[in-house]
C-alpha cells in the first residue's frame, strides 16, 4: 500500500493571484483626485460632523450615510502612531527598515496609514509634523502620495 509520502512533492515557491477591485464610488472620487489635482478630500458626516479620510461609507461613530458629503483636508498633519517595518519582502514597496505611520491630517477627525520617508526610524515620533510628498508619476492610486515626511 502507498503512503502519502509516495505522492507528496513539495515545490518551494510564491503563489501570485492577480486581482482587480473596484474602489467604489467614494473612493474613486478620492483617488482621482489624488492623481489630477495633489488635492486629499474627505467626507464630513453632517450629524455628528466628524471627517474622515480617506473618505468611507458610513460614519463610524454614529454609522450615518456620508455620501457626498465632500470636504478638503490639508496635506499636513501629525504622527499619531507608527511602527518600523525591518523585514524584507520583494512585494513591500520601500526597502528596509521604513517606517509605516498612521497620519491624522489636518481637518480630519480619522488618521490615514502611510509610509513616512525622509527621516530615519529612530527619528519619529508621535506627535511629529509631517506632509505630504507627492510622486511625479500618479496613477490614482494611494502611492500619488509617494510618502509623507516631516514638516
Amino acid at each position: 500500500m502507498a503512503s502519502e509520502k509516495d505522492y507528496s512533492y513539495i515545490v518551494e515557491g510564491k503563489l501570485e493571484i492577480p486581482f482587480k477591485y473596484s474602489a467604489g464610488e467614494l473612493g474613486s472620487r478620492f483617488l482621482t483626485t489624488l492623481r489630477d489635482e495633489k488635492r486629499i478630500l474627505a467626507v464630513r458626516c453632517d450629524k455628528c460632523n466628524k471627517v474622515f479620510s480617506p473618505p468611507r461609507r458610513y460614519c463610524t461613530f454614529c454609522y450615518s450615510d456620508l455620501d457626498g458629503r465632500w470636504v478638503e483636508v490639508a496635506d499636513e498633519g501629525e504622527v499619531v502612531n507608527f511602527t518600523v517595518v525591518r523585514y524584507g519582502e520583494p512585494y513591500q514597496p520601500t526597502d528596509v527598515p521604513y517606517v509605516i505611520a498612521q497620519i491624522k491630517l489636518d481637518g480630519s477627525d480619522t488618521p490615514m496609514l502611510h509610509i513616512l520617508g525622509g527621516v530615519e526610524p529612530e527619528q519619529v515620533r508621535c506627535g511629529m509634523r509631517v506632509k505630504a510628498a507627492w510622486s511625479d508619476e500618479r496613477k490614482a492610486s494611494m502611492f500619488d502620495i509617494k510618502h509623507f515626511e516631516p514638516a
